[in-house]
């Protein structure tokens, strides 16, 4: 579907626009093709390296904060400030699942208090991240041992059959 056409300055409603007006300015053929952020490649590595700071990556892409609000607005659906947050807590599951601490999980994600990561990823998950390394190490057991015994079970077949 074709984004409406432009509304001229003189014919819009006095209040401010919605972000229906916004998408149909930022979303015309010629910006779209053109926008720097529709350049990156690698979003979770951009914000691991601006240390999840809106700011800081906003500086990185070249953008205002404002701008760089707009475009995950209309491209994401949500605030930059959520989608580094989402971003963070995914990185905070990987971490813990490879065997990282709680705290070096916090101090590699920018956290300066590991208290302040563990509410953090409590609220966002509904669990506290020692339980999820907890869970998460038994589970790696578990598959280890599961494998070793498929192994096992197999070189007793070859074993056992002429």
């Amino acid at each position: 579907m074709p984004p409406p056409p432009f509304i001229p300055a003189k014919n819009r409603h006095p209040l401010p626009p919605t972000i229906t007006h916004h998408a149909s300015r930022f979303t015309d053929h010629a910006s779209r093709l053109t926008h720097p952020l529709h350049r990156i490649q690698n979003l979770p590595q951009l914000a691991h390296d601006a240390k999840y700071s809106v700011k800081a990556l906003a500086d990185a892409c070249k953008l205002s904060v404002r701008g760089l609000e707009r475009f995950f607005l209309l491209a994401v659906g949500d605030s930059p400030r959520r989608c580094l947050k989402r971003l963070r807590m995914q990185k905070a599951v990987e971490l813990l699942g490879d065997g990282s601490s709680v705290s070096e999980t916090a101090y590699c994600l920018g956290y300066e208090d590991p208290s302040h990561f563990s509410r953090e990823f409590k609220k966002c998950y509904g669990f506290a991240p020692k339980e999820y390394a907890e869970s998460a190490a038994k589970t790696a057991a578990t598959l280890k041992m599961s494998h070793s015994a498929t192994i096992l079970s197999r070189l007793a077949m070859k074993s056992s059959f002429p």
